[in-house]
């Protein structure tokens, strides 16, 4: 039978709107215009122990003064008169007003169709006047609150996934595309963010060979391995990118990274290290710039692997203002293999459990055993990141760049 409920204005606190309702109270704002008033109880208490606080408006005005965060439903009466010219326009209204709360239509067991029509446009449920009783009501608001809160759930996963997806191929596109066409070296690299679900760390690397010949690489690491650090680290890859193809080299490249450094950085505390090597189109030598990095490894046929001259290097960028890199020369000879890599690769431990950080005396002789099990070019970076890892008994917190050139000459 009908359950005419006499209006009333007082709040009540309940769970905010779009929660569930976990068997706990209700609060229902019914917005409808009959002069008689259509419920006769304040409350209502279901078989499940549920209780349903009223409050009602007699418009749309009066509803959007009532709409607070403890209104877990809305009943809208679709006989309300609108401010459009839409049959439905009260509930699209109410739809806008209130998009993370449950909604209800109020009709008669005549008008059907324009119940139907309701749901379509996004209410959870309809209810008809003269069908409607406490049971039901109490019923139809718990069933709405859920499903509203099951839409809302589905609609932040697809956001979610769908951010995922765009960032997925954003950092893709920003990771470097070798440009060595012309070239005899061979290319390998691996890459791995300290960041959890992250494609691009603070490490960044790029090769490009200039017209001349040179072959141009460098490995850099910005402090920290967040998104912030992965944009500057970004940010520094294009421009050394570009300064190189413009003729800049050594000294005076850096010099001009760390003013691009200077002027992209959050803060004065932020610094990056850099490695960079431009090999002779010959391949037998090549110019190091050190600042701040890790010297990288050579191995030669016959030999064991070794960490070029790093006594000359300059400071990090971002450090000091009118620092200076100096450039050196390294004979590589006819074959051999430069591996350049970011102090995440060094920085986990020696063994699980153990203090001590592994080192790049550490990484050296690890490498040499690899080298000396015929592992070379992408098997040789993916068995040192592997056992880097296993070493560490677990992932690495920091970022991990390596990457390695290879000429391959039986002159020497």
């Amino acid at each position: 039978m009908p359950v005419p409920v006499p209006r009333q204005r007082t709040a009540s606190v309940a769970a905010p709107a779009h929660g569930s309702t976990n068997g706990g109270d209700l609060t229902l704002l019914v917005i409808e215009d009959d002069p008689a008033g259509t419920f006769t109880v304040p409350e209502l208490l279901d078989g499940a122990g549920t209780r349903v606080r009223i409050r009602s408006a007699r418009n749309l005005t009066e509803a959007e003064r009532l709409l607070t965060d403890d209104i877990h439903c809305i009943l809208v009466d679709l006989a309300l008169p609108g401010a459009g010219d839409e049959e439905l326009a009260p509930l699209q209204h109410v739809l806008r007003l209130a998009p993370r709360h449950a909604v209800l239509a109020l009709t008669t067991s005549g008008d059907a169709e324009r119940a139907a029509e309701a749901v379509r446009l996004g209410a959870q449920d309809h209810l008809f006047r003269d069908e409607l009783d406490e049971r039901l009501l109490s019923r139809a608001i718990r069933y709405a609150v859920e499903r509203k809160r099951a839409d809302v759930t589905q609609v932040k996963l697809a956001e979610s996934r769908l951010r995922a997806q765009e960032n997925a191929r954003l950092e893709r596109g920003l990771l470097p595309t070798p440009l060595l066409e012309g070239s005899n070296l061979r290319f390998s690299a691996r890459y791995r963010p300290g960041r959890s679900r992250a494609l691009l760390g603070g490490d960044f690397y790029d090769t490009v060979r200039t017209p001349d010949g040179t072959v141009h690489a460098m490995i850099g690491d910005v402090c920290g391995h967040g998104p912030d650090e992965a944009a500057l680290g970004v940010e520094l890859r294009i421009a050394w990118r570009a300064l190189t193809f413009a003729g800049l080299c050594g000294d005076e490249l850096l010099s001009t990274l760390q003013q691009v450094l200077e002027h992209e950085r959050e803060s004065e505390e932020i610094f990056a290290t850099l490695c960079t090597v431009d090999i002779a189109p010959d391949g037998r030598r090549a110019g190091l710039c050190l600042a701040g990095h890790p010297a990288p490894l050579i191995a030669r046929p016959g030999r064991a692997a070794r960490l070029l001259p790093y006594e000359d290097g300059g400071p990090a960028l971002g450090l000091l203002q009118r620092a200076r890199w100096p450039r050196r020369q390294v004979e590589l000879g006819g074959a051999w293999s430069l591996m350049m890599y970011t102090d995440g690769l060094i920085e986990g431990r020696q063994g699980p459990g153990e203090k001590q950080r592994l080192g790049q005396d550490g990484m050296v002789e690890m490498i040499n055993r690899q080298l000396a099990a015929g592992l070379d070019g992408e098997a040789l970076l993916e068995a040192a990141v592997a056992e880097v890892r296993e070493l560490n008994g677990g992932e690495l917190t920091d970022d991990v760049a390596v990457l390695l050139l290879s000429r391959n000459d039986s002159r020497s």
